[in-house]
């Protein structure tokens, strides 16, 4: 039986990964969350026997080496970390403390056996880009913000570690991923959750500013094959979508789709953290997926009916 670790197991893509995961009978997951963001809404089916979760805090080394010890992982999935624009740029020192996780899963890592890591990884580590699509080889990594630059010293460590003592990882960079698990501080589910309210959905600047929008279908579909074939073995893959969306056309189509009364509301423009574009290049990811990518309309319509953003 393969033992899996998934950091942020109770996160919105973590907790993804896990039902994506027992429906293995050879998979045994070990869910491990502080709740910072996550929820205990986000669990697997309960039916499901071959996972359990662990309340626990990873930048502690107390709490996550008596996992990692006793448990022994075959693989672990990173993806514990503190997220949200809003949330990382007031608090910023914070969001530098998951250095210490990324460095206590490692450390753990090499000492339990572990056979290879997986790092979520997030398209914040090319900064205000110079070059589209960006890609995993060329495009430079030009991070500034405090959230980004954890993500980058993360890679780091993770190269680092390879080069030094044999762990073996791959690093998925995340770009805006949606879906019905999703919590309302990201734009998406925000403004949708805005929408079925017929309220207002605000919008920094004038919403000219683009975004790619992966389903989270296919997020995981991607990030599966790449776990089970070994795909990408010490190496990066981007994961997202390559349709760029302006964000005033998003709160459009929201709009229309849902049949809402809500009015677009600007606000002055984002001092910092707002990027101006995002378009990754997806020939690694599409290679595995082998299909064609959920598009907006459709994903937007799997959200309308999942029941989770009436409330």
């Amino acid at each position: 039986m393969r033992k899996i670790l998934i950091t942020g197991g109770a996160g919105f893509i973590g907790s993804s990964l896990a039902d994506r995961l027992i429906q293995d009978p050879k998979n045994y997951v070990v869910l491990v969350d502080n709740y910072l963001t996550g929820s205990p809404q986000n669990f697997p089916d309960p039916t499901y026997k071959n996972w359990h979760f662990i309340k626990a805090d990873i930048n502690r080394y107390t709490d996550i080496s008596a996992i990692m010890c006793a448990h022994r992982f075959d693989y672990v999935f990173h993806y514990a970390a503190m997220v949200g624009v809003q949330r990382t740029l007031q608090q910023p020192v914070q969001v530098l403390e998951d250095i210490q996780g990324i460095k206590n899963i490692l450390d753990l890592c090499k000492n339990t056996g572990v056979q290879k890591i997986f790092y979520a990884s997030s398209s914040e580590v090319y900064g205000e880009s110079v070059r589209y699509p960006q890609d995993e080889v060329n495009t430079p990594l030009n991070s500034r913000l405090p959230y980004a630059v954890v993500k980058n010293v993360g890679e780091a460590f993770c190269t680092s570690y390879q080069k030094e003592f044999g762990l073996d990882y791959t690093i998925f960079r995340f770009f805006n991923t949606y879906g019905p698990k999703q919590s309302t501080d990201f734009v998406l589910s925000k403004f949708l959750r805005a929408a079925l309210k017929n309220e207002n959905i605000t919008i920094y600047g004038d919403g000219s500013q683009s975004r790619t929008f992966c389903y989270i279908n296919d997020n995981i579909d991607a990030t599966v094959d790449a776990f089970y074939n070994n795909y990408y073995l010490n190496d990066v893959m981007n994961v997202g979508n390559d349709i760029e969306t302006p964000i005033l056309e998003l709160a459009q189509q929201i709009i229309a789709l849902s049949g809402s009364k809500s009015q677009i509301v600007h606000l002055p423009p984002l001092k910092e953290g707002d990027m101006r574009r995002r378009l990754p290049h997806l020939s690694r990811m599409k290679k595995l997926l082998n299909r064609p990518l959920v598009t907006l309309e459709e994903g937007i319509g799997k959200m309308l009916t999942c029941g989770r953003f009436n409330d």
